[in-house]
């Protein structure tokens, strides 16, 4: 995932929003946004080739979400998946900045990661080329491929968009998000960052959507966390240059892991 924009208890009536795009090859086998059968309470997408995921939320409303840290340059081949550490924290029940510290103590067993782990009263993040675990303080943020809030172009468009979507209900949150996520505006070159992939790929990786043939935008996620505990999750999927595959989404009850609950409310579904 290449791009995770986030507001943090700034919004009047969800304590938790977010909207990310996942960027990945398209080779690279994976299912749509689903309850798992063997963990029940978690609902993300998954990576079929390891088995883990990039962003998840369980029933009891612990969320976790992971992007990769582009560095051409660094060693690559680590043995462990960047992807379970998101779903073990969705399968556990450690405190967030408890298990980011475990994660941290055994982080030159990934290759670059920044990983976002919490609940709806509290986040905290981490990146193993950054400096250990911090708390998030409330407000808007934005992630990519490189340290929380980092000032890229399509944080900043994305962040800004966000923050002006604040005052609006679900409808306009819904509608406004995806729109964000859509956006292919590619920055000015005086604006791309330097990441060591050369300037053709900058400009490529600087859209919030990354249309490409082989990689790009795979998944569009809108999660949206009312403080009366409904959890609204919409997942859409895309194919190669941005070619719409389907959509689905659920509605469901924050309730504890513990407590089953009645069945999900899937709403509308297509593709």
């Amino acid at each position: 995932m290449c791009l995770i924009l986030f507001a943090h208890k700034a919004h009047r009536d969800y304590p938790l929003i977010m909207a990310a795009n996942r960027d990945e090859a398209f080779a690279r086998p994976s299912a749509p946004a689903a309850f798992w059968d063997e963990l029940p309470h978690i609902c993300a997408g998954r990576d079929l080739g390891k088995g883990g995921t990039w962003l998840g939320i369980t029933r009891a409303g612990r969320i976790a979400a992971v992007t990769n840290y582009r560095d051409p340059t660094a060693a690559r081949g680590a043995p462990l998946s960047r992807g379970a550490l998101v779903k073990d924290f969705l399968a556990g029940q450690a405190a967030s900045r408890h298990y980011l510290s475990e994660v941290g103590a055994r982080g030159d067993q990934y290759n670059g990661f920044i990983l976002i782990a919490g609940d709806l009263e509290r986040l905290d993040w981490l990146s193993n080329r950054g400096p250990g675990v911090e708390r998030i303080v409330p407000g808007v943020h934005g992630l990519s491929n490189h340290l929380l809030d980092t000032p890229w172009p399509k944080i900043q468009r994305a962040r800004q968009t966000m923050e002006s979507l604040l005052s609006v209900g679900e409808m306009g949150l819904v509608s406004g998000l995806f729109e964000v996520l859509a956006d292919r505006t590619q920055a000015p070159d005086h604006e791309l960052p330097d990441t060591g992939v050369g300037v053709q790929r900058e400009r490529e990786l600087s859209s919030i959507f990354v249309s490409g043939e082989r990689y790009g935008t795979r998944a569009s996620t809108l999660i949206l966390v009312h403080q009366d505990g409904g959890v609204l999750f919409v997942e859409r999927s895309y194919g190669p240059l941005g070619v719409p595959l389907g959509e689905v989404a659920y509605r469901f009850d924050l309730r504890s892991v513990t407590d089953p609950g009645p069945a999900v409310r899937p709403t509308a579904q297509r593709g």
